[in-house]
């Protein structure tokens, strides 16, 4: 993954693994800017072996504030301002004229999203029936019960999803994550940094603002408030960290129900799992991480049942607070929006709607979105391109000293095993059962919800379909599944706003989308994470221990690296945490510039727009990451986010690539510069 974190499809629990506009107004979709996508966007004023980023986005960013909806602002966002333009269009042309099945589901969700007469008036109504049900639980097995049911769609108590077997890819399996927590994970519940403590501070007098929502009254809100983040609290204490959560073998246990019974034993797991509407599955389940559930059990026992029964209808106001009154979306946006992020106020309805439909059918408006903006001769380019950077990943698997013979051979196999899926997907979601009808707008989004859960169920007991994705095609991102060993590549991930893909030059190209994409996402096969799994994408070691250590020295050194960077106050980047995607963005950066050196457009080494083709390289890989961030957004990133700041992404990699240095005369006492003993070199 490379723009964010993919944690599942549309509304489904699924684990995965892993310019433009230069004024406020937008990019025309339909006509050319004149401005060069990269020249347009650098700052003359920085030094190149300063600050590269800076440099080469730097123009941009001070021309270009972040509005005050939004906690950053970039290429990111302005691919979306034109996905926004042209996914509006397509709902309000359904609501005039719905003439198929999707057309009219598409215009039931539009108008019931946009209905906020109807939205407001209602206030609670849409979840009273669930709040019913938690009133009415008396015993710990209705909890249970209860609290499944609600697990579908408020996440509340545990994560289960249901997904590959990462020691068997041709099976799925129902799986069992730690989960439960209000605050984006568990450092901000022990964390002591001045910016974490104001928010954990803050947060009782959120949960209690939002319990006078569902009936309590002040006093009552204020003592639910406390029970809720004790019990919160105690969930964390026994939930691993961010960097932890990245070790593939540590965090696989799979194991007979009945054993979890024995270790979570306050817990029915089957009725818990039945509940959920599974109701075929094999007798085991695949748990990340034991402790986590041994922890929540003792705390169904221990903990008063009605701090249970606050913090269900706590997590379900919270889950559904977007989805109903502005008083209640404003409440909640005020602590996860403005506090947490920094926004200044919320996106308009009508853009916080298409953003509920794109998790609920994506790829139906995808199909739409491919026919008009990503023709075949862009796929074409974009898939030979996949080509190119695999032979030169091959290459520098051939060539490398550090690695033995017999570990090479079975690296350049799972190398050549690997999937490219480019665009589009082949075949179609069939959304027909998706019950979006002339409904409330919560109701909708339930529906979606209980689509998506069964699609996910469906699954079970069948063979792997490893045609599928796990994105739509207008999505800005990319990923690499190591239990499919595959690379999916949307549509939106190409895109560079107000540009058509022919009037890219290669130097763009290979930089923006060979190195930063393509390139990324193929060394995700190989990073400290996906090395783990072999060609068939079972987590199996195929390394020689001799090389296993020598990887791990090598990556190391990147851990160092990262550690030093401070993104914002105290805060520090993870340099563990954030291993796999730094060694793919190194990676990526390598393949890339192999791939661009034998083109034509290298060999002339003709300028344009005063740059050399070798300088236009580096400047389209930093247009991936064009942008800037609130300071608030960037300290929850540090805790939460396996993926480094967007600028510690072009700086970081850059001060290890020796072409680098070459390109733009890098020297001792420059800011990108690091001594040839301290860079990382690992593929």
């Amino acid at each position: 993954m490379i723009k964010s974190i993919l944690t599942g499809t549309g509304l489904a629990a699924i684990t995965c693994f892993t310019a433009c506009n230069q004024g406020q107004k937008q990019p025309d979709a339909n006509a050319s800017s004149t401005l060069d996508a990269v020249a347009a966007n650098v700052d003359s004023t920085v030094n190149p072996t300063q600050d590269f980023f800076d440099y080469a986005n730097g123009g941009w960013i001070k021309r270009n504030p972040i509005p005050a909806e939004y906690s950053s602002w970039g290429i990111g966002n302005l691919v979306q301002e034109e996905l926004y333009k042209r996914l509006r269009i397509i709902n309000e042309k359904a609501v005039e004229n719905p003439t198929d099945p999707i057309s009219k589901k598409i215009a039931a969700f539009w108008t019931s999203g946009m209905d906020s007469v109807r939205i407001n008036q209602d206030g609670i109504k849409p979840i009273e029936a669930d709040l019913k049900a938690i009133d009415a639980i008396t015993t710990i097995p209705q909890l249970v019960q209860v609290a499944s049911k609600l697990n579908i769609t408020t996440g509340a108590f545990c994560s289960l999803y249901i997904a590959q077997d990462a020691k068997n890819s041709d099976v799925i399996a129902v799986q069992l994550a730690q989960g439960g927590l209000g605050l984006p994970n568990r450092d901000y519940y022990f964390n002591t940094d001045a910016r974490t403590t104001n928010i954990r501070n803050a947060y009782p007098g959120h949960v209690a603002k939002m319990l006078q929502f569902v009936g309590y009254d002040s006093t009552a809100a204020k003592k639910a408030a406390a029970g809720i983040i004790q019990l919160e609290t105690s969930l964390a204490k026994n939930s691993r960290k961010l960097e932890a959560l990245r070790d593939p073998e540590a965090n696989y246990h799979k194991m007979a129900v009945t054993q979890l019974n024995k270790i979570a034993g306050n817990i029915n797991w089957n009725e818990f799992i039945k509940q959920q509407g599974i109701n075929k599955f094999a007798d085991t389940i695949i748990v990340g991480q034991p402790e986590f559930y041994s922890n929540l059990s003792n705390a169904v026992k221990s903990q008063p049942l009605q701090t249970w029964k606050d913090y269900l209808k706590w997590n379900l106001i919270n889950s559904a607070s977007q989805h109903l009154s502005d008083t209640i979306a404003n409440t909640d946006f005020a602590f996860y929006g403005t506090l947490l992020k920094g926004q200044d106020k919320q996106k308009p309805r009508w853009k916080r709607v298409l953003d509920a439909e794109e998790s609920a059918m994506g790829e139906a408006l995808g199909q739409l979105f491919v026919k008009e903006f990503f023709n075949t001769t862009a796929k074409k380019r974009y898939e030979n391109l996949v080509e190119e950077i695999r032979t030169e990943l091959k290459i520098r698997i051939e060539h490398l000293d550090w690695m033995s013979d017999s570990t090479k051979q079975k690296a350049l196999y799972k190398l050549s095993k690997i999937t490219k899926k480019v665009g589009y997907p082949d075949k179609w979601k069939d959304f027909t059962a998706m019950d979006i009808k002339e409904q409330s707008y919560h109701q909708n989004i339930e529906a979606a919800h209980q689509w998506w859960q069964n699609y996910q169920i469906n699954k079970l007991g069948k063979p792997v379909d490893r045609n599928e994705w796990d994105m739509t095609p207008q999505t800005y991102n990319a990923y690499y599944n190591p239990s499919n060993n595959e690379i999916v590549l949307p549509a939106g991930i190409f895109t560079v706003p107000g540009k058509r893909d022919e009037e890219l030059d290669d130097a763009i190209v290979y930089g923006y989308a060979g190195a930063s994409t393509i390139g990324h996402e193929i060394t995700h096969g190989f990073d400290d994470e996906g090395r783990q799994f072999d060609a068939a994408g079972n987590l199996k070691s195929w390394w020689t221990k001799d090389d296993e250590k020598k990887f791990n020295e090598r990556a190391a050194v990147m851990v160092k690296q990262f550690n030093n960077y401070v993104v914002v106050d105290t805060l520090r980047i993870n340099g563990k945490a954030t291993l796999g995607e730094n060694i793919a963005d190194l990676g990526g950066i390598l393949l890339g510039w192999e791939a661009f050196k034998k083109t034509d457009q290298y060999k002339k080494n003709e300028k344009i727009a005063g740059y050399t083709p070798s300088q236009r390289y580096f400047m389209g890989y930093s247009l991936g990451w064009l942008g800037h961030t609130k300071k608030e957004s960037l300290a929850r990133q540090v805790l939460t986010d396996v993926h480094s700041p967007a600028k510690f992404r072009v700086n970081g990699p850059f001060s290890d690539v020796d072409a680098f240095y070459e390109v733009y005369s890098v020297k001792p006492g420059d800011g990108m510069y690091r001594p040839d003993s301290t860079r990382v070199r690992i593929w």
